[in-house]
């Protein structure tokens, strides 16, 4: 039982049917935060905890913790403290507009980690995407390729389902923009590899490169220089904002 939820909602008079109505879920599903400790999807929890006054963490701890790993906690904090992210990416959806069930799927691919890595990766993957949902939401703009919207990642074509309709009401957001380059364009210098670059409040700057075995945290003014100039190119290759929600919703209709 979640007593922490059941004294909140006792203290501002709510009862599962009324919390329910309120955040747009079944009442049912609401009985269960309670009776079962079900913890709801990260955008419930922030509608929730609004709700209630309450912080959403308060309520629901466990997918508050530290879950990711130790090389990659560095850019985890920096991606929390940001004011924006530029964000390219070639192969897949980045990790700030997964589903559960997506991440699932590219983390599982392989064997290489197992169903106990995989689940807290994937808890701490979904905590990060509250830096979405926070009063000042942090400005995200991300690049893909459209590839990324055709490769199936999990073994049912429902989890692209729902990925690529997530992703195509996140692209409607004001502060969020994802643009897609076509497939039929041309080699471009993005495809060399994904790298992300963040902006804080305070005007600072840094990058973040992925590879195999681990990610890099890029601070150099020269190779900020040089991510930004590949920046400016992958975005001259990108369909502009409308166009790419339109051939999202598009593609996400092939798998169904």
């Amino acid at each position: 039982m979640n007593e922490v939820l059941r004294l909140a909602m006792a203290n501002k008079g709510e009862t599962a049917e009324s919390l329910a109505g309120k955040v747009g879920v079944d009442p049912k599903t609401a009985g269960r935060w309670i009776a079962d400790g079900r913890v709801p999807h990260p955008r419930t929890r922030v509608a929730v905890a609004t709700v209630l006054g309450r912080q959403a963490e308060e309520l629901w701890p466990e997918p508050f913790r530290r879950r990711d790993l130790p090389w990659f906690r560095e850019w985890a904090d920096l991606e929390q403290k940001a004011s924006s992210l530029r964000s390219y990416e070639p192969l897949l959806v980045p990790g700030l507009l997964q589903t559960e069930a997506y991440a699932r799927g590219v983390l599982a691919t392989g064997g290489l980690l197992s169903p106990t890595e995989v689940e807290e990766i994937v808890a701490g993957r979904m905590a990060r995407q509250r830096v979405l949902e926070r009063e000042s939401p942090l400005q995200l703009v991300a690049v893909i390729d459209e590839v990324v919207l055709r490769r199936q990642v999990g073994g049912d074509r429902a989890v692209m389902v729902g990925q690529l309709g997530h992703l195509a009401e996140l692209s409607e957001r004001e502060h969020v923009q994802v643009r897609v380059i076509p497939a039929e364009n041309p080699w471009h210098t993005g495809l060399a590899g994904p790298f992300v670059l963040a902006r804080t409040p305070d005007g600072g700057e840094a990058a973040y490169l992925d590879n195999q075995l681990r990610g890099q945290v890029v601070t150099e003014r020269a190779d900020l220089a040089s991510l930004s100039a590949r920046w400016e190119s992958v975005t001259g290759e990108a369909l502009p904002r409308r166009q790419s929600i339109e051939l999202i919703r598009e593609v996400a209709t092939t798998w169904r």
